[in-house]
């Protein structure tokens, strides 16, 4: 049967081309053309299969740590009670500075003693006697323009404590009423760690762009509502897995595939909005996964090696991921209320800005991932 466009109808989906001069007696088969989806897929297969290059690419002169301050801005710090009113303070970590006037740290009721004045060693710390027993109302005042401090308090009956204190830029105030038996140091301990996820999500920049490009995928809610919950289940494993000692985390090469994954995040939203949808834009909440277990890496580097207590880890690596959730869905609620505003204020499709945004999302992460490239050969 011949249409009006000239060509023969064979099979449902297939059409055969009436021979015309020089074309042959037969009819020939137009047969559809290899499915673009495939090739898109093996792009974002081969994207993500680099990202895991730049996470396993460990060069000589790099160091695969879990904790530095450089990055984190957190250090760690013991007090230990080592006889009646005397202690001591031992400084963990090398990056930080040496505490050269230890009468300016500790409470005016106490005083430093000479080195020789215990039979144990101090190492990168000193030893301070006080006239009574440390109490709520004492301070310790650490020296340090960092973000905060983990302190490991060890007393003399047997109990321990551990808190994380924040810094004001000058200094870092060590409250002991935090680290004193019976103080609500697991309320504290829950409220400071919750606190700090939430702020690590919004100062993260990388972190919230990536979560931009995944509502640009999605259309509807409950495939909201799983890409959301597949990207938190993800990075909640590898966070946990890397602050409990599973993964050692280089911060170079995981911030370097962190901005590549923006990348192809953003050349789908821009493909997407050609009309050129595939498994990507049917089935965001993958991407969001696989993708997820990497930006956990990202979290993990922030939070580092936590140096709490054994019993303390559980619940802080608990409520900094319900603290990162929390900042995440704050930043969800303020798009989907943007768009909103957006749609009811300029009365067309807003979707139209979606190719905008991912050529300046793609910009912005190519930038970053050539900036942070040297980091993945330790240059």
């Amino acid at each position: 049967m011949r249409s009006e466009s000239g060509f023969e109808a064979t099979q449902p989906g297939l059409r055969t081309m009436r021979p015309g001069p020089g074309m042959g007696n037969g009819p020939r088969a137009l047969r559809p053309g290899p499915r673009a989806p495939r090739k898109r897929l093996k792009v974002m297969g081969i994207g993500f299969c680099l990202a895991c290059v730049f996470l396993i690419r460990a060069p000589d002169t790099a160091r695969a740590v879990t904790h530095d301050v450089d990055i984190t801005s957190v250090a760690r710090v013991f007090l230990d009670q080592v006889d009646v009113n005397r202690y001591t303070l031992s400084i963990v970590d090398a990056q930080v500075p040496p505490i050269l006037d230890p009468g300016q740290v500790i409470p005016s009721q106490c005083s430093p003693l000479p080195d020789d004045a215990l039979e144990t060693w101090v190492i990168r710390g000193f030893a301070f006697e006080c006239d009574r027993d440390l109490t709520f109302d004492d301070i310790l005042l650490l020296p340090w323009s960092l973000a905060g401090v983990v302190v490991l308090a060890r007393w003399s009956d047997g109990t321990e404590a551990s808190a994380y204190f924040r810094g004001n830029g000058a200094v870092v105030p060590v409250r002991l009423g935090e680290l004193l038996a019976g103080a609500g140091s697991a309320r504290r301990l829950a409220g400071r760690y919750f606190a700090l996820g939430g702020e690590h999500i919004l100062g993260g920049v990388d972190h919230l762009l990536f979560v931009l490009g995944l509502l640009l995928l999605v259309h509807g809610f409950w495939p909201l509502v799983k890409t959301v919950t597949a990207f938190t289940v993800a990075h909640s494993i590898t966070l946990g897995a890397a602050v409990l000692g599973f993964i050692p985390v280089q911060s170079g090469p995981v911030e370097a595939a962190i901005a590549l994954s923006i990348v192809l995040l953003a050349r789908e939203i821009i493909m997407g909005h050609r009309g050129r949808s595939h498994l990507v834009h049917r089935r965001p909440w993958l991407v969001a996964f696989i993708f997820g277990l990497l930006h956990g890496l990202g979290f993990a580097g922030a939070l580092g090696e936590i140096g709490l207590r054994s019993a303390d880890v559980a619940p802080a690596l608990l409520f900094f991921n319900l603290g990162v959730e929390a900042g995440q869905l704050v930043f969800v609620a303020l798009l989907i209320a943007v768009y909103q505003g957006l749609r009811e204020v300029i009365k067309t499709k807003v979707r139209l800005i979606d190719p905008v945004v991912g050529y300046a999302l793609g910009a912005m992460a190519m930038f970053w991932f050539l900036e942070r490239l040297p980091a993945v050969w330790g240059a």
